[in-house]
């Protein structure tokens, strides 16, 4: 029965439990190939490679050739290879006795910019505010983290970098953070604020297992977060990254925060820009447009070659961007109208909601000519922009361009050379 209840646990990715009740039954479990494979499972997600292959290698002895046994036993084996391969690094911010960041100068590390300030940066944090923010988010903040947050509390360092021996949905070799959450509620990327740890497990699903330190590019779909599984809510936490784009899959970072800050290197080590800049360029050259959007183009006949006009427009966006994406600027809101017209021409009963989904499988996430991702926010003020323009009317739920706002984007269009 406590074996089975270690299984369910483990299921539960509450594995600090599953292990102790395991534990407190391996005298039993000793000639147990289940025993042992629920203990080396447990092992294995609290990324404890040494003993998970313990524990697989007895449960292969115990049942031979078990096929979920010799896969975890190759997995837990790749971990510990990994750990090996990681350079050791010495804890500061241990709370220990050890001054955290004793010799590390912060003179240059923050970009104090307009939106820093207004998203993360507050004024350093109180005892009283401290002690409140840990209680709510269940977790003791290691002793470096406050240091850093008394001296600044939360913003974007100048280097945002970190590198990784594996690939993530980032890059291959390093992942990106946008900013650092600072101690309070005040600020929106605070640990407490609107869009804080908090937010961030509860409403994006992110594993319960400690605290979101940091926002990416992504927006949204990776973090950075103190790992409290090992230490238990009072001790040391490791720093991880999570990567919501591969079902949550947790790559370590750090041994500790400090580290973690001190291992921060700058964009410039890992600039691919020029060579991003011509397989964009590629893309909206050449790459085959989606389905939708080339049965919208192939019912176009006020304009000639439709089809190389988007091209024109979008080869425009790349040059000024270096990379292929719409956001507030002048061409990418021609390009929303463009879709906008496109599809309503095609599907002229089109609500604000249908629109809203159909947008997705034109360019956003269309084929080989695709910007692989959008902010639907952009869309949204572009709809509401418009409407409160009077260049889209909706009637009876329906929504469509004026007669005068779709010449004057035939006229734009005619004007661009394909």
């Amino acid at each position: 029965m406590v074996s089975h209840l270690a299984r369910a646990m483990n299921n539960l990715e509450r594995y600090e439990d599953a292990l102790q009740q395991l534990l407190t039954i391996a005298k039993q479990g000793e000639r147990d190939p289940l025993w042992h494979f629920r203990a080396g499972y447990s092992y294995y997600y609290l990324k404890q490679y040494e003993e998970s292959v313990r524990e697989f290698e007895i449960a292969d002895q115990l049942d031979p050739e078990d096929e979920h046994t010799l896969m975890m036993l190759d997995r837990s084996r790749r971990g510990a290879k990994r750990n090996h391969k990681k350079p050791s690094v010495q804890r500061s911010g241990n709370g220990l006795g050890q001054v955290p960041f004793e010799d590390f100068d912060f003179s240059h590390f923050w970009e104090d910019g307009d939106y820093a300030l207004q998203a993360y940066t507050a004024k350093p944090p109180t005892d009283e505010l401290i002690a409140a923010v840990e209680q709510e988010l269940g977790y003791k903040l290691p002793a470096s983290y406050i240091t850093m947050m008394k001296l600044h509390n939360g913003g974007i360092p100048h280097n945002v970098c970190f590198p990784t021996e594996e690939m993530t949905s980032w890059a291959e070799d390093h992942i990106a953070i946008t900013g650092i959450m600072g101690i309070g509620r005040d600020k929106a990327y605070s640990l407490c604020g609107e869009f804080g740890s908090r937010f961030m497990i509860e409403e994006w699903g992110y594993p319960d297992i400690g605290v979101v330190i940091c926002d990416c590019p992504s927006a949204g779909h990776d973090v950075v977060m103190l790992d409290y599984r090992k230490c238990g809510r009072q001790g040391e936490p490791e720093v991880i990254h999570v990567d919501q784009e591969a079902g949550y899959d947790i790559t370590f970072l750090a041994e500790s925060f400090e580290a973690f800050i001190q291992g921060l290197v700058n964009e410039d080590v890992y600039d691919t820009s020029e060579e991003d800049k011509q397989y964009a360029l590629q893309i909206v050259a050449s790459g085959l447009f989606s389905p939708l959007l080339a049965e919208l183009c192939a019912n176009v006949t006020e304009i000639e070659d439709m089809e190389g006009r988007i091209r024109t427009v979008c080869t425009r966006i790349v040059a000024d961007k270096g990379y292929f994406a719409f956001h507030s600027d002048e061409l990418s809101t021609l390009m929303y109208d463009v879709q906008f017209w496109l599809y309503t021409k095609s599907y002229p009963h089109t609500s604000e909601e249908q629109y809203l989904v159909a947008y997705e499988r034109m360019i956003a996430f269309g084929g080989g000519f695709s910007t692989n991702g959008y902010a639907p926010a952009f869309i949204t003020d572009w709809l509401g922009d418009r409407m409160r323009q009077g260049m889209i009317v909706e009637i009876d739920g329906i929504l469509r361009f004026t007669d005068r706002t779709i010449e004057e984007l035939h006229q734009q269009l005619k004007r661009i050379a394909s």
